[in-house]
């Protein structure tokens, strides 16, 4: 058992609530149940219980055991100094303030429904793929949906705040923030990290200086990936190991290491070289990629903005010096839908959050709402329990859910968990 099933009997008072009495045999009243506190602190604030003859005001604290009370060391934590009721599953010891007053104890191992606590335990202690695997479906649908939509903008919430960090670095840049993030997404998982760190090494506005110049962009990008720190075969990359050499000195730039970069075990289309390639060929042909996305209304919209299509050296090269056949390469559906959820919605979200304007946020949830469900293992599994999947907004939730909540059995903290249980 943990402490969170405590505070969801305490937050839906699903226990024996006649003739409550402290351990000391105190009578209590609760005049006011206090307000859920996730942070740091005692779990409950604002509380107001009259015990015996005296009304109080102040917290509520909770634990398996009250001797969890000096192994949590709350006894030199000044903010439990104002708890004024301690609930807990057993008083195993009684536990006393630092003037020496004893802190009135609720106890609730015999309070709490036998049924109640048999299906928490059995949702506890079972070794299924989610906990709830044999009561989901026991919530209705509503239900599921409304909790769900919420978990959804957590996952929102979650995922801009490195936004924010980097915008408070950066004196709220939105097209500077925005281009780093972008030009994290086009790394395709593995090598998200050494883009990253690629954009941070070369401003925007350095780019945006030779916009017009597809080769000195080229150069510039594939000079600071550390790309271009040999000697080459090919007339092409000779011309933007040339072209970096010069720009390099002009802005004092020190490149990442090529070995930063991984090629093996990936489509040679993901090759961060065709990557990179594709980043150039969209910042030459886009003005104001943040401002353009904040445009944005329909899926098709975010697809002509990324539409990338390198020409001339890359059509028949996926890496320097070694020839391929003639392809086009473009950004793939797959590929779009990625930058779409990881990067064009977040920022739409936190734009009309921080600007106070609901129609970027609305847009933002639209946009994935119009795009087809992720198809991964963890998608697979919700839909052999019976969960439609339809759209990325539905399998956005679900991933949240289940690393979020069910992988961390937060069943307590979960609204389709507390339904069962109610």
């Amino acid at each position: 058992m943990r402490e969170d099933f405590l505070h969801f009997l305490w937050r839906f008072k699903r226990f024996e609530l006649t003739q409550l009495t402290t351990t000391e045999n105190e009578r209590i009243h609760i005049l006011n149940w206090g307000n859920h506190n996730t942070d740091a602190g005692p779990d409950f604030s604002h509380a107001k219980i009259q015990i015996g003859d005296t009304t109080w005001a102040g917290n509520v604290e909770m634990h398996l055991q009250s001797s969890d009370w000096y192994k949590h060391q709350h006894q030199t934590d000044k903010a439990y100094d104002t708890v004024i009721l301690h609930v807990v599953l057993e008083e195993d010891e009684p536990i006393f303030r630092k003037n020496g007053e004893r802190i009135p104890c609720l106890e609730l191992k015999e309070r709490i429904p036998s049924k109640l606590k048999n299906t928490y335990l059995k949702i506890w202690n079972n070794t299924h793929w989610i906990a709830c695997q044999n009561q989901f479906h026991t919530v209705n649908e509503l239900t599921r949906h409304n909790w769900l939509d919420r978990v959804l903008i957590e996952r929102l919430e979650r995922k801009t705040k490195s936004i924010k960090d980097r915008l408070a670095f950066t004196a709220n840049d939105w097209e500077e923030v925005f281009y780093q993030f972008l030009a994290r997404n086009f790394g395709v998982s593995v090598n998200t990290t050494p883009f990253e760190l690629l954009a941070q090494s070369l401003s925007l506005s350095i780019l945006l200086k030779h916009k017009d110049q597809l080769i000195q962009l080229e150069a510039l990008l594939f000079g600071q990936a550390g790309l271009l720190n040999r000697n080459f075969e090919d007339a092409y990359p000779q011309q933007l190991k040339k072209e970096y050499e010069f720009l390099q000195q002009k802005y004092s730039l020190v490149s990442l290491n090529e070995e930063s970069w991984k090629f093996s075990r990936m489509r040679p289309a993901n090759f961060p070289s065709i990557r990179i390639a594709q980043f150039a060929r969209l910042i030459h042909q886009t003005h104001h990629l943040f401002s353009k996305a904040l445009a944005i209304q329909s899926i098709k919209e975010v697809e002509a903005m990324l539409q990338a299509q390198i020409t001339g050296y890359w059509e028949t090269h996926y890496v320097f010096d070694k020839a391929s056949t003639k392809r086009k390469k473009t950004l793939g559906k797959n590929m779009i839908r990625l930058i779409t959820i990881n990067t064009i919605v977040p920022f739409l979200f936190l734009y009309g959050k921080e600007h106070q304007q609901e129609s970027f946020k609305k847009q933002a949830l639209q946009l994935l709402e119009e795009l087809p469900a992720e198809k991964n293992s963890i998608i697979s599994k919700w839909q052999e329990l019976g969960v439609s999947v339809e759209n990325a907004f539905q399998s956005q939730a679900l991933l949240e859910q289940k690393k979020y909540y069910c992988d961390q059995k937060k069943c307590m903290q979960c609204g389709i968990g507390a339904a069962i249980l109610k």
